[in-house]
C-alpha cells in the first residue's frame, strides 16, 4: 500500500510520524498517512523527498496539504532540504485508506468506501445506474437513500438515513 523507500530508524521514523500528524483539511480527523496520500519518503544526507498522491487532481486542499507536510517534515528533520511534490502515478484509490482512516471517516459522519471490486476505478454517472444505499455511519442501518450524487467533493455523495434520520456523506463506490 504505502511505500517508504530508504526510511531508516531515527530521522526516517520521525519524518513518518510528523506526516502522520498532518490532517486532511476537508476531513480533519484523517491524517494524510491514514488516507494513503503519502506514496514515498526518500531520505539522503542532505534532503528529504516526499511524494504525495492527490485523492483527485482538482482537490482544492492540495496547496494546504503540501504546505503542512513541508512544515511537518522540516520540524522533524531540521537542516535537511525538504521537497514535497504531488505525483499522479500510481493513482490514488480509496483502497489506500487504512483501517484507522476508515474509523476516522465514520467518526466524522462519512461512510468509507466498500471493498474493492476489481482494479479499475470508475465513478459512474449516478443518474444512469441503479445505486445501493450506503451504511449509515451513525447507526449502522442499511436503510438509506442517496440524496445527491454530487457531494462537497467529486469523490463523495450525500445520503440520508431513514432509520436515524441523519444526513451523511459516503465515498462513491468503485465499479468494475
Amino acid at each position: 500500500m504505502v511505500m517508504r523507500t530508504d526510511v531508516r530508524e531515527g530521522v526516517g521514523r520521525e519524518v513518518w510520524e510528523a506526516l502522520a500528524g498532518v490532517h486532511d483539511p476537508e476531513i480533519p480527523p484523517c491524517s494524510i498517512t491514514d488516507l494513503g496520500i503519502v506514496e514515498r519518503v526518500v531520505l539522503s544526507e542532505q534532503a528529504i523527498d516526499v511524494d504525495l498522491l492527490p485523492t483527485f487532481a482538482g482537490c482544492p486542499a492540495l496547496d494546504v496539504i503540501k504546505q503542512e507536510a513541508e512544515a511537518a517534515v522540516r520540524s522533524a528533520a531540521p537542516g535537511h532540504d525538504v521537497r514535497v511534490r504531488f505525483v499522479y502515478s500510481p493513482r490514488w484509490t480509496s483502497d489506500r485508506i487504512t483501517p484507522a482512516g476508515r474509523d476516522a471517516l465514520r467518526s466524522y459522519g462519512i461512510t468509507p468506501p466498500g471493498s474493492p471490486r476489481g482494479d479499475r476505478v470508475v465513478i459512474p454517472l449516478a443518474a444512469l445506474l441503479p445505486t445501493e444505499g450506503a451504511t449509515c455511519p451513525f447507526c449502522g442501518s442499511a436503510n438509506t437513500v442517496m440524496e445527491s450524487a454530487f457531494g462537497p467533493t467529486l469523490c463523495r455523495a450525500t445520503h440520508y438515513c431513514r432509520a436515524c434520520r441523519n444526513p451523511f456523506e459516503a465515498f462513491k463506490p468503485k465499479t468494475a
